[in-house]
């Protein structure tokens, strides 16, 4: 990967937790930073294949799990060609999803579109939607989520 993309992903990821942050505080939710001390070690997590979880449609990274802060998470999925993580679904929580590569076929509330990277993915609360593979090469995305608690 260029380092040019790096760099718009890197933007990306930081806008997308800015919003989703900007999110919680309007919800007056916001972590006290007295909790949980924060370091330049738990602060940056780098991507590691060896490091992801292996799943039956291929594997997933935690950049942020649900333990870190507040329930917000980051999540890279990486997808074999035409498969997907699980069947369309609905849950209380809203999410978004961001094409990092490939080709996606999304699907939300009875409609399906395809798009490619670069592209980002609203999923409201209690809507059905879902994401698969629709090309031949891997798709890798990020998911964005605030679990609920």
């Amino acid at each position: 990967m260029k380092k040019i993309e790096r760099i718009k992903i890197v933007i990306v990821i930081v806008g997308l937790m800015a919003f989703q942050f900007a999110g919680a505080q309007e919800k007056k939710k916001s972590v006290n930073p007295s909790e949980k001390k924060f370091t330049i070690e738990n602060c940056v997590n780098e991507y590691s294949e060896e490091k992801s979880d292996v799943t039956e449609s291929g594997h997933r990274f935690w950049f942020v799990d649900k333990e870190f802060i507040d329930g917000q998470t980051l999540k890279l999925s990486a997808v074999k060609p035409y498969g997907a993580t699980h069947p369309p679904h609905k849950h209380v929580e809203d999410e978004f999803f961001f094409i990092l590569e490939g080709k996606a076929k999304f699907y939300l509330d009875g409609k399906t579109k395809v798009v490619e990277a670069y592209t980002s993915l609203y999923c409201p609360a209690n809507v059905e939607h879902g994401i698969s593979n629709a090309g031949d090469t891997e798709l890798k995305y990020l998911v964005i989520k605030k679990y609920l608690k």
